[in-house]
């Protein structure tokens, strides 16, 4: 069943072609080696009423420290100003924006130097401030990725102090896992991590990424007893005790095998699927879970911008029908959670 109401697209990325050379993971002969703007996305999502997303950073080349000889701060702030001028309705040529799709833009989460703790935060988010000037209450919270850093990173001091002041200036931590490629040891870690986070209250809010990016691939014939799957389930539970984490139905792409047919089996996709959110709608409650395209990656195992976006949505409504919820509950999953998580009004 289509959703009644518009979608608040909780996670999406967004890099113009002059950008390309600025991100981490950038090769030309990449999927996702061209510019995806709000163009783009504009065209992926056109038979959909959409009431907005939220920008996910995409890991910039960066470091911790904000000058050379590391790559710094630059292209991260560089990445700020091009979401100013989405939200402001100012392009310049060639970005893949127009003036009117600033009303597209509900939230902004940039990267931020978590690790170096509440001083260097501090400076970082000052110069965001700068840079974003009329439109800085659109910066709803910061990403630090940690899929891809060595293990302890999440418990550094400096780390845990960082969460810590993020909650009290009032803004959320995105928190980015991946149990397939980096292992369930990331879950542990973060687990502990948010025990360390909340041990002096539950200030800080956390929203957990693409389902902690679940192996969906497993082969077996019964995975709701299979030993990676019921050690991942009980992290997930763990994560969920803290009242004040989210999670994003969002990623399933990259974690399945790649879509390729021109007609799917969505009733085969959401079987596979489905254990894995049963296990987060259990410990979450639908009041802390929200609807995420992982937008332009999902492009790459969703069957490309055409469809890729769609084909998610569709998968999230057969999950949402076959959990039960009510029409209220599923407003919330496809809008309302992630509005009240981020603190945004509209």
């Amino acid at each position: 069943m289509t959703p009644k109401l518009p979608i608040v697209d909780s996670h999406i990325h967004l890099f113009p072609e002059t950008h390309l050379k600025t991100l981490a993971w950038h090769n030309a002969n990449s999927p996702l080696g061209t510019q995806h703007s709000v163009n783009e996305y504009r065209s992926a999502t056109k038979s959909t009423s959409l009431q907005g997303f939220i920008f996910l950073e995409t890991d910039r080349l960066s470091s911790i420290t904000p000058s050379p000889p590391n790559h710094g701060w630059q292209h991260a702030l560089d990445e700020v100003s091009l979401l100013t001028r989405i939200a402001l309705g100012t392009p310049i040529p060639g970005e893949g924006h127009v003036p009117s799709d600033k009303d597209l833009c509900l939230g902004i989460v940039p990267w931020a130097p978590v690790p170096g703790g509440p001083d260097v935060l501090s400076a970082y988010m000052q110069q965001v401030r700068d840079r974003t000037g009329d439109i800085w209450a659109k910066v709803r919270g910061v990403r630090y990725l940690v899929q891809d850093k060595e293990s302890g990173t999440m418990l550094g001091d400096d780390f845990v102090a960082g969460l810590r002041w993020l909650g009290r200036e009032g803004l959320v931590f995105d928190l980015g896992v991946d149990a397939r490629s980096g292992g369930l040891g990331q879950l542990r870690e973060a687990v502990e991590m948010m025990r360390l986070v909340y041990a002096e209250g539950e200030g800080v809010t956390i929203v957990i990424n693409h389902l902690c990016k679940p192996n969906l691939r497993l082969e077996v014939d019964d995975i709701r007893s299979h030993s990676e799957f019921l050690e991942w389930k009980d992290l997930v539970s763990k994560m969920a005790r803290a009242k004040r984490t989210y999670m994003k139905l969002s990623g399933g792409f990259s974690e399945l095998l790649p879509l390729t047919e021109l007609e799917v089996d969505f009733g085969a996709i959401v079987d596979r699927v489905q254990p894995w959110t049963d296990v987060v709608f259990d410990a979450f409650g639908a009041d802390r879970v929200m609807f995420g395209s992982d937008w332009p990656i999902c492009n790459i195992g969703g069957g490309g911008n055409d469809v890729a976006w769609g084909r998610w949505r569709r998968v999230v409504e057969e999950v949402l029908e076959r959990r039960g919820l009510s029409e209220e509950q599923k407003m919330g999953v496809w809008g309302s959670v992630a509005l009240h998580a981020y603190g945004i009004e509209i």
